[in-house]
């Protein structure tokens, strides 16, 4: 089992940006893939972006590829993602998730979400 923590999100101009933080529990962080997802009103879970479990391999969607990236810092249980030159149509909830083993596939364990505004 492992618990995420979203942190991070808030309200930001257009073009700003942002860095999200998902903190995680666990014994065996680094074993677990991460990945994150996002929602906005209306609309379906969205792919954001994946990272294997030693941060070796990542894996990203076509909308946010060349501004977000993915990171993780194994040693304090967290994983970022950095998100670059925000549009107005990023605002969402954000959501880190976690798998055993490859970083793609289905995501098993979820955070709350936190809270990304895009303005104009």
């Amino acid at each position: 089992q492992v618990q995420l923590v979203e942190s991070g999100g808030g309200l930001v101009q257009a073009g700003g940006s942002l860095r999200l933080s998902c903190a995680a529990s666990g014994r065996t962080f680094s074993s677990y893939a991460m990945g994150w997802f996002r929602q906005a009103p209306g609309k379906g879970r969205e792919f954001i972006a994946a990272i294997s479990g030693n941060g070796a391999s990542t894996y990203y969607g076509d909308s946010v590829k060349g501004r977000f990236t993915i990171s993780r810092d194994n040693a304090k249980n967290t994983v970022y993602l950095q998100m670059n030159s925000l549009k107005p149509e990023d605002t969402a909830v954000y959501y880190c998730a976690a798998r055993p083993g490859y970083f793609l596939g289905n995501y098993d364990y979820w955070g709350q979400g936190t809270q990304v505004t895009v303005s104009s």
